[in-house]
C-alpha cells in the first residue's frame, strides 16, 4: 500500500476534527473533535513507522510507540476534559462554550438595563426617586 493513501485518510480526519473545534458550541462535542485530530496523527505515525521500517533494516517502531503513549495520554485527557465539563454543567447549568464564556467574562446580564454590577446604595436611589 502506499503512503499516500493513509495520509490523505490521517488529513481529512484531521480537518473533520479541526472543523468540529471550531465549530462546535457543545463541550463535548469539541472534545470529541480533539479525539479525532489526536487519532489523525496516530495514524500518520503508524504509516510512516510502517513506511519508514520497510526502508531500512532496523525495525525499532518507535512510530508505533509514540501511538501507545499519544493513546495513553488521549484517555487521561478525555477523562479529565470530560470531568471537568461535567462539573462546569453542574454549577452553571449548561455546557455552550459561548455562554460559558460570556459568564466568565462577566457579559450576563441579569437585570434588564443590563448592569447588574451598579447598584447604588439605597440613600441614594431614595434621594434620586424623591427628585424625580
Amino acid at each position: 500500500m502506499h503512503l499516500a493513501y493513509p495520509a490523505v485518510l490521517s488529513a481529512l480526519l484531521f480537518c473533520a476534527g479541526l472543523y468540529g473545534v471550531l465549530a462546535r458550541r457543545n463541550a463535548i462535542l469539541v472534545l470529541m473533535s480533539v479525539e479525532l485530530m489526536l487519532n489523525a496523527v496516530n495514524l500518520n505515525l503508524v504509516a510512516f513507522d510502517v513506511w519508514l521500517s520497510r526502508a531500512a533494516e532496523e525495525t525499532l517502531h518507535s512510530g508505533q510507540a509514540l501511538t501507545l503513549f499519544t493513546i495513553a495520554i488521549a484517555a487521561a485527557e478525555i477523562g479529565i476534559g470530560l470531568a471537568i465539563v461535567l462539573a462546569v454543567h453542574r454549577n452553571r447549568g449548561t455546557a455552550d462554550i459561548d455562554k460559558l464564556r460570556d459568564t466568565a467574562e462577566g457579559h450576563e446580564s441579569d437585570g434588564p438595563a443590563g448592569d447588574a454590577g451598579t447598584a447604588e446604595p439605597t440613600g441614594r436611589t431614595e434621594k434620586a426617586e424623591a427628585t424625580a
